[in-house]
């Protein structure tokens, strides 16, 4: 009876231990997922600002910088600028939070303003500071989040995206899955194109739970979880047509940047836009117009 006894105790010893080691495996491989996801940190080691204004400039090499207000002026604003390049204008919150922002145009000397709204348009620098930026790597600024393509290891953009490129042998087809399944489960959302207001930044979590969005929200889904597989990618905006508009360009180890956004179709290579090859829903004209990179003029690239 003692024998007997222990041994359904060593078995039920063994099944705990079985089940906490399958336990720790679903979660060690969640973690492993997680881990392609690049995390900005504010980490101290550099900063610039004064009583309201903080700049966190310690990972400047990785291509971003950190900026948070803690005054009481509830609409701020941020102008990030290299010499020579289109001054990035962004809304900051107000909230004492940290915001990443990208150096999108490469190596050089940036200035940071940050701005307090004085009354309707107008607004008063509260600080600014130049910084000078050698990357440790040209891909680093497009593949952590930002404000534009704001992700983590925990939102939901990322297990979509590793389910979608889990058998992918290259870059190019983990932007093919990805590609194909934005434009075939997103949908076009009429209502908030009309009524979007300025300052409208992505929730690509929140867009993947209403499978619908405006063309800034294709973008920022797509860059989020090819960023989250470690693509680098760029999100675009500028003009198609006299249309001002978001599309994306990917880099692959082969190609190097392919501007304007594109993908393979097994034949050539084509404009990337999925915003208009979902809504369009893929037919020969819009395919065409997507085809023609003089459709597309580039502003930005965040």
């Amino acid at each position: 009876m003692l024998t007997r006894a222990m041994n359904g105790k060593s078995l039920r010893t063994a099944c705990l231990l079985l089940l906490l080691l399958v336990l720790f495996s679903c979660r060690a491989g969640i973690s492993a997922s997680a881990a392609n996801v690049r995390t900005p940190t504010a980490s101290g080691a550099v900063t610039y600002g004064n009583s309201r204004v903080t700049i966190d400039a310690s990972n400047i090499s990785e291509g971003y910088v950190m900026v948070k207000y803690t005054g009481s002026n509830p609409k701020i604003k941020v102008q990030i600028s290299k010499d020579g390049v289109e001054t990035y204008t962004y809304n900051l919150n107000s909230s004492g939070n940290y915001e990443v922002f990208p150096f999108s145009e490469g190596n050089g000397t940036y200035t940071i303003k940050v701005f307090e709204n004085i009354s309707g348009n107008q607004y008063s620098q509260a600080f600014s500071q130049a910084v000078s930026v050698q990357l440790s790597s040209e891909l680093s600024p497009f593949l952590y989040p930002n404000q534009f393509c704001n992700f983590s290891a925990s939102s939901a953009v990322v297990p979509l995206a590793d389910e979608l490129t889990k058998d992918a042998a290259d870059e190019l087809a983990k932007v093919a899955g990805v590609y194909n399944w934005v434009v075939d489960n997103i949908s076009y959302d009429t209502n908030l194109a009309a009524t979007v207001s300025s300052g409208y930044l992505p929730d690509v979590d929140s867009v993947l739970a209403k499978k619908k969005g405006i063309c800034f929200d294709y973008a920022a889904l797509m860059t989020s979880m090819l960023r989250a597989e470690d693509v680098p990618t760029k999100l675009v905006v500028g003009y198609s047509g006299s249309v001002y508009h978001a599309w994306i360009s990917v880099y692959t180890k082969a190609s190097g940047w392919v501007d304007n956004v594109i993908y393979f179709d097994g034949n050539a290579w084509k404009l990337m836009d999925p915003t208009f090859a979902s809504n369009g829903k893929r037919s020969a004209a819009i395919m065409d117009y997507i085809g023609n990179g003089s459709n597309y003029r580039t502003r930005f690239s965040y």
